[in-house]
């Protein structure tokens, strides 16, 4: 990695340490550090937000028959129960244990008892009409050190959870790793140790074996980028790093991870369609000078096409490449035979919208439209458009399917027992217009997944954002459907808006 790049990570990284909300940003959007974030977010969710041009139709708008509406958690941000059953610690156990890492030193460790109110939750998805549901699986619940013989509690868990999506008409869709490694293996060097992701196809394979039957979609790693960017540059999320050079070696060995999940996948026999997990943001210049546009094309290759074009066209974007240097640590890993695992063909990409980003000429960010609580947060639902347009025209008629969007809203519970959200309401609303239009345009898209199903653990935010369209009073662990719960409900019934 050259001196030039690695002022410029590192540079990045000490901006977004300057916006309070943006060091704690709780999903990978917060790439956007660099916003300028001189004019406050929305005052509240109990208005609807000022967005950009993209807002609601004319008339009625449906969706594709069969059409897969749902909605997403995470293990760590629900579940809880996190030293019981045989459950080994996390990366993010450590993390959110250490003084002074996350907002009023808030853990996972009930976060909102999930594990043990699996069964409610479950009726409440029912409830809702939800067709799909996409939640991910503790790694140290199977796998307390990250290897060997699995936690049969761990995985009758997991069946228990299958089995209920099944009983109600809902169809699982399972994401193997959202961010929680088991520690032991963290402790032998994480994700900068290649071995960590032949573990990770290990524990893919005993899920595959022993759920393979039942779950119709696996997805492998969630937002690589994320783990990249919030764990090894700016350290705001586990393990807390800020090492450029670890950074892009951790990138490579997540795609290698995801490449021999996939080919776990194949050669168990278990059948089931997969794909990774991507957040993916539009890049547009800020401006309509030759060098915006030249750093804007840069930005996308660390953000979008180090993900998409080795996954997808079996090579790491030139670009990225020749920018990190040929002394990096990442560009030193590749080894023969690399690539062709990590683009080993999917049946399906997940994709993840939040925010868009403008960039300078001089690879700056600057904000162009409002933002939700979460400062990192642009409200631009014509992204959604662009992103979804941009991978089919790329990459071709890959299946796609949203697996999260949305914001977080200063949810509070009235004195009649209701929550009123109509920001998010109007959030959905004009994302989902956004994403029909793209249908409508030819992109194949086959589901779309709120974030979030329930108020959770958002990771360095604490408890201090609501993303759910179920509110969790955290002391009594009550569940509340939000207004945007009833409106999510008859969108569903209803296949449109």
């Amino acid at each position: 990695m050259s001196l030039l790049t690695r002022r410029r990570l590192l540079r990045r990284a000490a901006a977004s340490a300057t916006a309070a909300g943006v060091a704690r940003a709780g999903l990978a959007g917060a790439v956007a550090a660099g916003i300028a974030a001189s004019s406050t977010g929305l005052a509240g969710c109990d208005d609807a937000p000022d967005t950009a041009p993209g807002g609601a139709p004319d008339g009625p708008l449906r969706f594709p028959p069969d059409f897969g509406w749902g909605a997403a958690t995470s293990a760590y941000q629900i579940e809880g129960a996190a030293k019981e059953d045989g459950r080994g610690e996390s990366v993010w156990d450590t993390f959110s244990h250490t003084p002074g890492r996350t907002r009023n030193g808030d853990t996972g460790d009930v976060a909102a008892d999930h594990y043990h109110r699996y069964a409610e939750d479950l009726d409440l998805m029912r409830d809702l009409g939800l067709r799909s549901y996409r939640f991910s699986i503790s790694w140290p619940r199977v796998q307390a050190d990250g290897s060997g013989k699995p936690n049969q509690r761990g995985l009758d868990f997991y069946r228990r959870l299958v089995d209920g999506l099944h009983e109600r008409g809902i169809a699982p869709m399972a994401t193997l790793f959202h961010w929680d490694l088991p520690q032991a293996l963290q402790d032998t060097g994480g994700w900068e140790n290649r071995d960590t992701a032949e573990r990770f196809a290990e524990y893919a394979d005993v899920m595959f074996r022993a759920l393979g039957d039942r779950v119709p979609v696996w997805l492998t790693i969630n937002e690589p980028k994320t783990v990249v960017q919030n764990g090894y540059i700016w350290g705001h999320h586990a393990p807390g790093q800020q090492d450029p050079g670890a950074a892009y070696l951790v990138a490579h060995h997540l795609q290698l991870a995801h490449g021999l999940a996939v080919r776990a996948l194949r050669a168990s026999g278990a059948g089931g369609r997969i794909g990774p997990a991507l957040n993916l943001h539009p890049c547009y210049p800020a401006d309509d000078t030759a060098e915006a546009a030249t750093a804007t094309r840069l930005y996308d290759g660390y953000e979008n096409r180090l993900y998409l074009d080795s996954i997808l066209k079996g090579a790491y974007p030139e670009d990225v490449l020749a920018d990190l240097g040929p002394d990096s640590r990442m560009v030193r890993a590749v080894r023969d035979g690399d690539l062709a695992v990590i683009s080993s063909p999917v049946d399906l990409l997940a994709v993840q919208y939040y925010t868009p980003i403008y960039v300078t000429g001089q690879g700056d960010t600057v904000r162009k439209w409002p933002t939700s609580e979460a400062d990192w947060q642009q409200i631009y639902p014509e992204g959604m458009y662009d992103i979804l347009t941009r991978v089919t025209r790329d990459y071709g008629r890959i299946p796609l399917t949203v697996t999260e969007n949305g914001l977080p809203c200063p949810d509070r519970l009235a004195a009649d027992g209701t929550v009123d959200d109509a920001g998010r309401i109007e959030f959905l609303r004009d994302h989902f217009t956004a994403a029909h239009r793209a249908i409508r345009d030819g992109v194949p898209l086959e589901s779309y997944h709120v974030w979030s199903l329930l108020d959770n653990f958002e990771w360095a935010e604490g408890y201090e954002q609501r993303w759910g369209l179920v509110y969790v009073d955290y002391p009594t662990q009550r569940r509340v459907l939000k207004r945007s719960a009833h409106w999510y409900r008859t969108v569903i019934r209803d296949n449109g808006l």
